[in-house]
């Protein structure tokens, strides 16, 4: 840049600093724009977007067709010589490249952590052996959360460590859950260790739903998930998304410790209520430290839920000693996020690239109805890494089937009243359908829908009966 260009930008920024405040006021305001025009500059977005990948395009075909990428070549006689040799480097390519990159990077990851902690399956007789061993091997799970060993942690590692029990599908959906719980815990400043709470709190099932109503990986109940910013409406229910309940979870944890200074008592406060905790501690006397100290004092569910921690840490990190395989998760681990600033239904991402419902019901169990209900602000919608660029690519495409997928909500109010109301919905009783299986289909619970519907005796549905659901 020139001298003269310099003095010149710093004269206008001296002027712009010397005049009166007054001035500023009198500048136009920008006006806000109303829905219409900002679907439309939107649309111009895209438009732009589209059109600027095209130009991209064409300028790497100019460019191979003058500058072809070469290669040295032994010919038959032993002469080296270049020869043309092209790669295709399609966004297409590129997506599915960084889709093996995450999963060659969550499967290093893996491998290097389970490292330290990988032995021989070893047959040990008697109860003293077996205390010894499971002792030491607690003992090399270093960690600021104090992981004692009892005859009760004993009984709860020996019902995480059955072969074919609940820890076969979380070593499954730990490869997908666990690099964004340890990210999320580690941003908090927190123990990576308290990921295990995620395992017996939900068997990292982010669409769990407990009886008494709390829901996703953490297992929120309605009011304290609000508390934390979690929104819970007729169109969303953020308890499901795995990466808000994580943060969320993050915060409730991190005011629990403050309160008990000890994390032991912290877990149990999660799982009882701070009330529970504290009045066990009154009634213990004294002043007790930790979680064993006020054992007997506590409900008789969050006497197991500390030792089924610990439990629940030792198997994770020893499941080849007891024979337990892992499995490829049920989704991608490689995925992708983009903000959607319109309203879409998983119907019209399905039927324009390469994505079932399924995986996206799977990769965003939030949105209660298939609808990103993006009106006044904007959602994440979470893909798979290697349909990232089909979906920016066809976004146009994908946003023209808003009228035959998305009648009801093409009106902003619309949809502003749905998330505002509780929505009813009739089920017509099939054969063979438990009031248990409803409840999971339909995200509530058993106690609501007998509630709702005056029904006393949880078995005496009937084939064919009407069943009201509040959602």
């Amino acid at each position: 840049m020139s001298k003269i260009a310099i003095k010149t930008i710093f004269a206008l920024l001296m002027l712009t600093m010397a005049m009166p405040s007054e001035a500023f006021a009198q500048w136009p305001k920008k006006k806000k724009l109303s829905v219409k025009q900002q679907l439309a500059a939107e649309r111009e977005r895209a438009d732009s977007l589209a059109s600027l990948v095209e130009k991209y395009r064409e300028r790497e075909r100019d460019w191979r067709q003058l500058k072809p990428q070469t290669a040295l070549v032994v010919g038959e006689s032993g002469a080296k010589k270049q020869s043309k040799q092209f790669v295709d480097y399609s966004p297409a390519v590129a997506d599915s490249l960084a889709a093996q990159l995450r999963q060659q990077q969550v499967d290093q990851s893996f491998e290097q952590f389970f490292k330290e902690y990988i032995c021989e399956p070893e047959k040990v007789e008697g109860d003293a052996k077996l205390d010894s061993l499971y002792e030491a091997r607690l003992k090399r799970l270093v960690s600021p959360i104090h992981l004692p060993y009892n005859s009760i942690v004993r009984s709860f590692i020996q019902r995480y460590t059955q072969p074919e029990g609940v820890m076969k599908s979380v070593l499954s959906l730990a490869q997908y859950y666990f690099p964004m719980i340890e990210e999320e815990l580690i941003k908090a400043e927190m123990p990576v260790e308290l990921r295990a709470m995620a395992i017996i709190e939900s068997a990292l099932r982010s669409t769990a739903m407990s009886r008494a109503g709390a829901a996703g990986l953490w297992q929120f109940m309605t009011s304290t998930g609000r508390s934390y910013g979690l929104q819970i409406n007729s169109m969303i229910d953020e308890r499901y998304d795995p990466v808000k309940s994580t943060r969320a979870a993050c915060r409730f944890m991190k005011d629990l410790y403050k309160m008990y200074g000890d994390w032991s008592l912290a877990i149990a406060a999660y799982n009882c209520g701070p009330g529970n905790v504290n009045k066990a501690l009154a009634r213990a006397g004294g002043n007790p430290q930790s979680f064993w100290e006020v054992y007997w004092y506590l409900p008789a569910e969050t006497r197991g839920y500390v030792p089924a921690f610990i439990a629940a840490s030792y198997a994770y990190a020893y499941h080849t000693a007891h024979n337990i395989g892992v499995t490829p998760p049920p989704m991608p681990v490689a995925v992708d996020t983009v903000q959607v600033n319109r309203l879409l239904h998983f119907g019209q991402v399905a039927s324009t690239i390469d994505v079932t419902t399924e995986t996206l019901k799977m990769l965003n169990p939030q949105y209660k109805l298939d609808i990103v209900p993006a009106t006044s602000s904007s959602y994440a919608l979470v893909l798979p890494s290697n349909r990232l660029t089909d979906y920016v690519m066809n976004q146009d495409s994908i946003f023209a089937k808003d009228s035959l997928y998305l009648k009801e909500y093409l009106n902003p109010s619309t949809v502003a009243k749905k998330m505002a109301e509780t929505s009813i919905i009739y089920y017509k009783v099939k054969r063979g359908d438990t009031l248990g299986a409803i409840a999971r289909k339909y995200r509530v619970t058993v106690k609501q829908l007998m509630r709702w519907n005056g029904i006393r005796n949880a078995n005496a549905l009937r084939e064919g009966q009407r069943l009201r659901i509040e959602r």
